[in-house]
């Protein structure tokens, strides 16, 4: 069992779909992880704030607060903190290129990691058709990845009864339709299309929820993942090397607890 205790620190972290504002949000998860976690840079690459469900009603806990505290002190203390809008904080991208509490917001950017890569940063709706096209439909789908959302907290709540780590059910589920990996996989060919269009050693994203780190030829594809399933994020190591952290099954011997906040 990994138990993290000490402060890590990295170069970079990426995270992003956070979905502040939304029940299915592991704040307490991603707070965990920002106490263990120091950056000299850290990107917030989209769906921070859940726009879209505060539009409908009104859901912000405590830990809602603190994560955003947590973030703009990190910024205050010199961590370089760049946000990239993504569709669900979509009124964000009015103020791109715009400063806030020492957060600076940008439509999407470059970073050169130690070695000397450069990745293109961006959130990726962009490049997702149904949100692209068809935004009715991406509203519609929004609404069924709730009612499973909803499922999954009663599910991991069973589980923790039963004395059984997190687990993220609507995970499986999307892991295990054909159609939903279809479009993961065309989601990903599109990223990176967009990347070697730019020039670029790789690309970090996130959207789909979906973590990973995955070779395209020359491209490097990265997505960091999300803290309403997956809880992951994605680190540069001081050498540049890259890594996803899986932040549930790292700190499981605390998860039993924090999931009771749920």
């Amino acid at each position: 069992m990994n138990t993290v205790s000490a402060v890590n620190h990295y170069r970079s972290i990426w995270i992003s779909d956070i979905h502040l504002g939304t029940r299915g949000c592991k704040a307490d998860f991603l707070l965990d992880f920002l106490k263990h976690t120091e950056s000299d840079y850290l990107y917030l690459v989209g769906d921070i704030i859940d726009c879209w469900r505060l539009r409908r009603y009104w859901y912000w806990q405590q830990s809602h607060n603190d994560v955003v505290q947590k973030l703009l002190r990190k910024a205050r203390k010199g961590t370089h903190v760049v946000y990239v809008p993504g569709n669900h904080d979509e009124p964000l991208r009015d103020y791109t290129e715009m400063q806030f509490g020492g957060v600076t917001v940008l439509e999407e950017t470059i970073h050169t990691t130690a070695d000397g890569k450069r990745l293109l940063i961006l959130h990726g709706d962009k490049f997702d058709g149904i949100v692209k096209y068809a935004r009715w439909l991406a509203i519609l789908g929004d609404h069924a990845y709730t009612t499973i959302l909803s499922l999954n907290h009663w599910y991991n709540l069973a589980r923790r009864q039963l004395g059984l780590p997190y687990w993220s059910l609507s995970a499986w589920i999307k892991g295990r339709v054909k159609d939903a990996v279809r479009y993961i996989d065309d989601y990903e060919i599109a990223i990176v299309e967009e990347a070697r269009r730019q020039g670029v050693d790789g690309v970090v994203c996130g959207h789909i929820h979906k973590a990973e780190m995955r070779q395209f030829g020359s491209v490097l594809y990265c997505n960091d993942g999300d803290w309403v399933e997956s809880c992951t994020a994605l680190v540069e190591h001081m050498d540049g090397r890259l890594e996803i952290l899986d932040w549930a099954s790292m700190r499981n011997f605390s998860m039993l607890s924090l999931a009771a906040a749920e």
